[in-house]
């Protein structure tokens, strides 16, 4: 018989060579019925409980065609059916990355680069370099820094006015919850010493009351509108940028945190059959009478795109000190903290989304945010009567230890992202105390009462890299790896709890568990083939797996090089 056939080193754990055997010829006619691709001599987790483990998948067309032994898969295969032996690699359903922004990210691949930028002077250095590649007015923005790196100093816009003299500047933390603009951004919008505060954010002021550069939150609404939109041509580079990075690292579907700009630019995208990674797009939680509109003109999509989804927020985040917290931050006590919208209004939009059968999901990182969510959506599922909500709450970093079983219990999906653990764990605690980091990312504590988890990266804030997360939410290791036994240990969870929680845990949050999610005859033919089995190595070299194919509908959209 001949195939086309992928060999990999039998039990390699480095990455594996890709042998590519061309055998068949190019008027081999495709065999009625036959598989159009194979896996063989793999270790298949099937994210299924009724058979965890194969040793092959077959696939025909978009769809899986049968999961089980390699003797019954290879028994299927034909002339036409390409063969790709995993040497031993693992097989797992493709990753499902439950919270991105995904158009944001894909535009910061191209901007400054500031996320590891270690001291004030680093941080000036690359801005510096890059405002120098860019024709004087055009805007600077992205960035990803993190002033923790360097102890937690806020950048001022007095530390790069000087290097962009000809660029205005608005550049984010990495958590999206604060920016730093200079002088020629603050003028362009027109904002100055008597401009007021924003309900839900802050300015910071230097000692005489002007504006220091840094916006939190809903203050950034003062900037925001002044950046010239990108064009549509910019934004659809954007979307194939992103969907070829996340592509490399194993992710095959996303839910993203967007808007209805984010929205039209994946339908360009779909309508020229250009999708390569599957979308769940959700708009703002305040437009939701628009997208019940919407849904019923048009309904919720198909298994590409897909619609019914709105975010919406309580609070702003840990590391800007604006999440919303029952007690003050332990490294300024006055400070609990802000609410980014009325405990009121997100009543209103829940109830009112969620009569028109749309799909809420809402941030909140307090424990002070989290109880006023858990307490609304309570209340609308009361007032409203039973169905299916799926409910969601995004992050749910720090959880009052009386609100983890309400999670169970109202049917509430915790959306964690396992990778901030590792990288908060760094400082959080000098902000939050030792206490309450103990149900901080409580992933063993929600598993352990019957809450379905749901994991993704939060990217642009953090990288859309599952087997990284993986490793985070197994051994709980930070970033400066002063944590080697994990940070806060108790909440570590074991491998495949973290496999469930990419895989059929997204889908399910998504309400799509029956089409994609895990290896199943029938199912979306969405999987992945990392070089080594994850759950037969020691924990800490969880981060060094490397993903060799990611196949989406039965294609392979990507295939690591030699």
């Amino acid at each position: 018989m001949s195939t086309t056939t992928a060999r990999f080193p039998r039990g390699s754990t480095a990455l594996f060579a890709i042998a590519v055997l061309l055998q068949a010829c190019s008027t081999a006619m495709t065999t009625p019925g036959a598989p159009t691709l194979a896996i063989v001599n793999a270790a298949v987790w099937t994210g299924d409980p009724s058979r965890p483990w194969a040793e092959a998948v077959s696939v025909r067309g978009d769809r899986i065609a049968a999961v089980g032994s390699a003797r019954d898969i290879r028994a299927q295969i034909a002339s036409s059916t390409r063969v790709i032996d995993a040497g031993g690699g693992m097989v797992v359903p493709g990753f499902i990355d439950a919270h991105v922004h995904f158009i944001t990210a894909g535009q910061n691949l191209a901007s400054v680069q500031l996320r590891d930028a270690r001291t004030p002077a680093e941080f000036v250095a690359r801005i510096k370099t890059f405002a120098a590649t860019l024709a004087p007015g055009t805007w600077i923005t992205g960035g990803d820094w993190d002033h923790q790196n360097w102890g937690g100093e806020l950048p001022q816009r007095s530390w790069i006015d000087s290097v962009t003299p000809d660029n205005p500047v608005w550049i984010n933390r990495l958590d999206g919850h604060m920016a730093l603009a200079n002088t020629a951004a603050i003028t362009a919008a027109r904002v100055t010493r008597a401009t007021g505060e924003v309900s839900g954010g802050t300015i910071v002021r230097d000692a005489s009351g002007e504006p220091a550069g840094i916006f939190k939150d809903n203050a950034q609404s003062l900037i925001d509108p002044t950046v010239p939109d990108a064009t549509p041509e910019m934004q659809d580079r954007a979307l194939d940028a992103a969907m070829s990075y996340v592509a490399e690292r194993g992710v095959t579907s996303v839910h993203n945190m967007g808007s209805w700009s984010d929205l039209a630019v994946f339908e360009r995208a779909h309508r020229a059959g250009k999708l390569r990674t599957r979308i769940y797009a959700a708009v703002p939680l305040s437009s939701w009478r628009r997208l019940a509109d919407t849904v019923r003109a048009r309904g919720r999509g198909d298994e590409w795109l897909r619609i019914g989804a709105l975010k919406g927020f309580v609070d702003g985040s840990l590391g800007s000190h604006t999440a919303a917290m029952m007690e003050g931050f332990t490294d300024i006590p006055a400070d609990t903290g802000l609410l980014v919208n009325t405990p009121a209004d997100l009543y209103a939009w829940t109830s009112g989304a969620d009569k028109a059968g749309l799909h809420v999901l809402v941030h909140a990182i307090g424990d002070r945010a989290i109880n006023i969510q858990l307490g609304i959506f309570e209340r609308v599922a009361r007032e409203n009567g039973a169905r299916d909500r799926r409910f969601r709450i995004e992050h749910a970093q720090h959880i009052a230890p009386s609100d983890i079983s309400r999670f169970a219990s109202l049917a509430v999906v915790p959306s964690m992202q396992p990778y901030h653990a590792i990288d908060d764990g760094r400082w959080a605690e000098k902000v939050i105390g030792a206490e309450r980091a103990k149900t901080t990312y409580a992933f063993r504590s929600l598993i352990d009462a019957g809450a379905r988890l749901t994991f993704g990266s939060d990217w642009f804030v953090a990288p859309p890299t599952p087997l990284e997360g993986i490793f985070a939410a197994v051994t709980r290791r930070t970033l400066d790896d002063r944590n080697p036994r994990g940070w806060v240990p108790e909440q570590k969870v074991s491998v495949e709890e973290a496999l469930r929680a990419y895989t059929i845990g997204g889908a399910y949050s998504s309400f799509e568990d029956t089409a994609k999610g895990s290896l199943v005859a029938g199912k979306l033919a969405d999987l992945v083939i990392i070089d080594r089995n994850l759950t037969k190595v020691a924990p800490e070299t969880l981060g060094d797996a490397r993903v060799i194919f990611t196949v989406v509908g039965g294609r392979i959209v990507f295939e690591r090089p030699r």
